[in-house]
């Protein structure tokens, strides 16, 4: 059973840091490409971040050069640190887990990843 388990989330004034972990347990998939995606109420869904199993890490636009995503294998946990976070940035953050790029390619016309967390809520006050 794959379980996707996510903390860190809070509050934090604009400006400010946040580090997200995803630890991931029971995924056994020869290849895998591991993210975090976000919602916030009344918006669409989008993709932040993802890694695969070659480590190219990829951004959606309005995280580039201030999201970092990474992933420590030994401790099989999914890490993404959050720097420089606006109000915009407030939302629902779900890790996800899936042997292909379709759910971080399809996101916005509802593709929902194999494996996901229950999320956290980040909240970026100005």
């Amino acid at each position: 059973q794959v379980q996707l388990v996510e903390s860190g989330g809070g509050s934090v004034q604009s400006g400010g840091s946040l580090r997200l972990s995803c630890v991931v347990s029971g995924y056994s998939y020869s290849r895998a490409v591991m993210g975090w995606w976000r919602q916030a109420p009344g918006k669409e869904r989008e993709g932040v971040a993802c890694i695969d199993s070659d480590g190219t890490t990829k951004y959606g636009d309005s995280v580039k050069g201030r999201f970092t995503i990474s992933q420590d294998s030994a401790k099989n946990t999914l890490y993404l640190q959050m720097n420089s976070l606006k109000p915009e940035d407030t939302a629902t953050y779900y890790c996800a887990a899936d042997a292909t790029y379709s759910w971080w390619l399809l996101l916005h016309e509802g593709a929902v990843p194999r494996f996901q967390g229950q999320g956290t809520q980040v909240t970026v006050s100005s």
